[in-house]
This record gives structure tokens, sequence and C-alpha cells, in this order.
């Protein structure tokens, strides 16, 4: 794979070491997912070994072109079985490579494309404790960030006090500690997150958020939290597939116009916004094909100028909208 050169950096103040390209795993590790495409990319064989065999297939790409960061959940099917295998059997020394995982959300998903539920949400110390035995079993040493995933003020997880003592424990145990967000209220859950521990525990050094040219409003306060010293990694770049020519609508048309300008494709222009931002140490990318791969890396060569800032500044969604068109996206 003809690719840019990645070098490392440091994930904020944690000390893990990480590529401003990520790979995650969301995508590889379950049958259905909310990416536009996704039948083309996949295909109809989506059987466990099948999709093993996929996912051990990208994250060879990913690792032979420098990629040195892997984002997984417990809830993305059986995506930690999948890295744990692929580690095992590439002999994969703990720290060759960083992985973060995630708490928080169980797959229902029983492996059923037309699944009614895919996954359910339990924020408990409970749900905790029944989690992190269940990935430490599978990625051991491996595993250097656990994550809430998708915490809101709504779950209270930032106000659970035994919660935040057993993620400040784990935190003491080596193992770095973080927080995914998502929806409208992203910016309110991060700053919530960032005024803990007067009086409390604040266990936190990271927060993953989604933000892309058309949902930037977290923007301000991933600015705050790396500016105290937080990783910041960026999620869904190319909302879910709507940044690929695939969505074919008023944003996709804006992309293109930079990507003309630039020889470049329109993945490129938002990873390459997403990687603009001097906050953010790292941006996922979803890939689940090697092309896809070598494309998005491309983003990395990629310099947008004033007046490209400008145009895909009109594409902007007020924040409600963007989530609500999200929600409606269908598995696939």
């Amino acid at each position: 794979m003809n690719t840019p050169s990645l070098s490392t950096t440091t994930l904020g103040n944690t000390g893990l070491a990480v590529t401003r390209i990520g790979l995650g795993l969301a995508a590889l590790g379950r049958p259905a997912y909310i990416t536009l495409g996704r039948d083309t990319d996949l295909g109809p064989e989506r059987d466990r070994a099948t999709m093993e065999q996929r996912c051990h297939a990208m994250l060879d790409a990913a690792y032979g072109a420098g990629v040195r960061y892997v984002d997984t959940a417990r809830s993305y099917g059986r995506a930690e079985e999948f890295l744990a295998s692929w580690l095992r059997s590439r002999a994969m020394a703990p720290g060759a490579i960083t992985v973060g995982s995630k708490w928080g959300y169980r797959y229902t998903g029983a492996w059923d494309l037309d699944a009614a539920v895919h996954e359910t949400k339990d924020h408990s110390l409970a749900m905790f404790r029944d989690q992190l035995p269940q990935t430490t079993a599978l990625l051991g040493p491996h595993l250097d960030l656990y994550q809430v995933h998708s915490a809101t003020l709504e779950s209270a997880v930032l106000d659970d006090p035994a919660v935040l003592r057993a993620l400040a424990e784990l935190g003491d145990n080596g193992v770095a500690v973080g927080l995914t967000v998502s929806g409208p209220r992203q910016a309110d859950v991060v700053r919530h997150a960032l005024g803990l521990g007067v009086g409390g525990v604040n266990p936190f050094s990271t927060v993953q958020a989604t933000w892309n040219v058309l949902e930037p409003s977290v923007g301000p306060a991933l600015e705050e939290a790396r500016a105290r010293g937080w990783g910041v990694l960026v999620k869904e770049a190319l909302a879910n597939g709507r940044l690929t020519g695939r969505g074919h609508d008023r944003a996709t048309s804006a992309l293109e116009d930079v990507a003309a300008r630039h020889g470049a494709s329109v993945d490129q222009v938002a990873i390459a916004a997403a990687l603009g931002q001097p906050w953010a140490d790292v941006v996922l990318c979803g890939s689940v094909t090697p092309e896809q791969l070598a494309s998005n890396l491309a983003a990395l060569e990629l310099s947008l100028t004033e007046e490209d800032w400008d145009r895909l500044a009109s594409v902007v969604e007020d924040p409600t909208d963007y989530w609500g068109r999200r929600s409606a996206l269908p598995w696939s």
C-alpha cells in the first residue's frame, strides 16, 4: 500500500504513543452497522469467520501502513475478540500498537443483520464490573485506554461516585481512562467531565467525540480539554459515510468542489479537515477495505486553504438536525 508515512505522537498527557490516524473497528466486528454503502463494501458474506478474516486483513494493512492506534468496544460485536486473535497470531508485544476500548454498551444483535436492537446502554457500576473483566480477558496487557462509551448527562455516569472511584482505581493500575461522547449536547458532557474533581474524583485523561464538517459544535469544548492536557480523539469524521461521496447532498457537493481543487477525494477532504483541528491528537477512520484505508491515509498530505475552509463552513448543520439524521440511518 503506497501511503504517507505516519509518525507517532503522544495522546495528551497519557504518555501513550499514537498516530494522527487510527483504525476504528466499529464496522469490522459485527455484521450490521450504520455506514452508507456497507452492502457494496462487505457484500452478503458476513459470517463470523469471514468478518474475522476481514478484520485481520484491515489490521494488517493498517499496521503495515504505520497506524499505531486501534479503537474497539465491548458492543462492537466480536471486535475485541477479533483484535485479540490478531494480536496473538501476529505475536504483537504490548505497546507495539496502542489499544483503546470502551464499556457501557452491550451488543445484543446476535449476529443478525435484521436485529430489532443491536446494542443497549448501561452505565452502572455493575455493568463496568461485568465488562472490564471481559475486555481484559481478551486484551490483557494490550489494553491501554478504557473509555465510558457515549457518556451523556442523562445517564448520570459522570455523577456516580462509585463508578468514578472504580475508574480512578483502573487508572491507578496503569490503564488510561477516558470517555466518549455523542449527540447534540456533546460539548456540555465534555465540560461536565472537565469540571469533575472539585471535592471529588476526576479519573479522565482523554475524550473521544464526533467532529466533522457537518457537526463541528463540540470543537471549542475539545480545545478546552486539550488545553487541560487531555488526549483528544475524533470519531465519525466521515459522518457514517455521508462525507465519502455516497451522501449525494449539499455537503457532498461542497466537498467535491474542494477535492477537485486539490485532485483529492471527498473522504480525504473530510479527514484533512479533522486533522486540521489543532486540538486533535487522533482522527479515527472506519475503513473496511484496504482501498478505503489508503484513501483515508492520503488525507495526511492534504493542506486546506482559507478558501477551502470558507467553502466547508457553508455545510455546517444544526446539531439537533444532524443527530436526528444520524439516528435515522439504517443498520445494514
